[in-house]
């Protein structure tokens, strides 16, 4: 009986699988088109940014780096832009935070990426499946008759189900391309960022510092770690020296 129910379904025709390939084919075109925008603004020029914000930081020029990296559009310079505070951590620190500030920027960078692999691996085989639906509807043509027209009929139906694999490879080719494509971009510029990772902070334990100002302070911080007094003796009465010179002449 569930035979008879799938049967009943497959002669509704392949007709439907086309359209679905079309709107995938659509969503497609669609993805490849926005991440080509998306890696030709801010996927270049990586490795020359790396080179003049090593080169800017050495010099100690901390303010120029950072207008440096707020006017470039490449992701690698977000992701140092919004290290760079953590480096008076020391070398451990920049590395950490370069490694969370990377990993947050990697799902920007993916995006549409599920969809072009997905397609590229399964829509060959929903155009497999309206070809299948495309036979056993013209076996079931050729069920009914054998006269020439009849044949005619079948032979047409077959054809017309065989296209529907054409259109499941036209769609999912393209998609694997882009998809290839795009990770490569994507690794391209997660080593750009790694061999920044490194370089900056094998200078930052070399220079101590990035330019950084000095945290004040802490409130309630002893004034005289020496534990003597001097420091306090003298920080409170600035002219105890003169007051102690006085005495002496008198």
């Amino acid at each position: 009986m569930i035979v008879k129910y799938l049967l009943k379904v497959a002669m509704l025709g392949s007709s439907w699988v086309m359209y679905v390939l079309i709107v995938l084919s659509m969503a497609s075109i669609a993805v490849m088109f926005e991440r080509w925008l998306f890696f030709r603004k801010r996927g270049k020029g990586g490795e020359e940014l790396a080179d003049a914000l090593c080169d800017l930081l050495e010099n100690g020029d901390r303010q120029a780096a950072e207008g440096l990296l707020r006017r470039h559009p490449a992701i690698e310079a977000e992701v140092m832009l919004a290290s760079l505070r953590w480096a008076r951590g020391g070398p451990d620190g920049l590395s950490a935070a370069i490694d969370g500030e990377m990993t947050r920027r990697r799902r920007e960078l993916e995006s549409g990426m599920t969809l072009l692999g997905t397609l590229g691996n399964n829509a060959p085989f929903v155009g497999l499946f309206g070809t299948v639906i495309g036979v056993i509807v013209a076996f079931a043509d050729l069920a009914e008759g054998s006269s020439k027209v009849q044949m005619d009929k079948v032979m047409g139906g077959i054809a017309e189900a065989l296209i529907a694999t054409g259109v499941g490879l036209f769609v999912a080719i393209p998609a694997v391309v882009a998809y290839n494509v795009f990770q490569k971009k994507i690794a391209d510029i997660e080593d750009n960022v790694s061999s920044m990772n490194k370089r900056l902070c094998a200078l930052l334990a070399v220079v101590g510092t990035f330019g950084e100002t000095p945290a004040p302070s802490p409130v309630g911080a002893d004034p005289d770690p020496g534990g003597d007094g001097r420091n306090v003796a003298q920080a409170s009465s600035p002219g105890l020296a003169d007051i102690q010179d006085a005495g002496a002449e008198e």
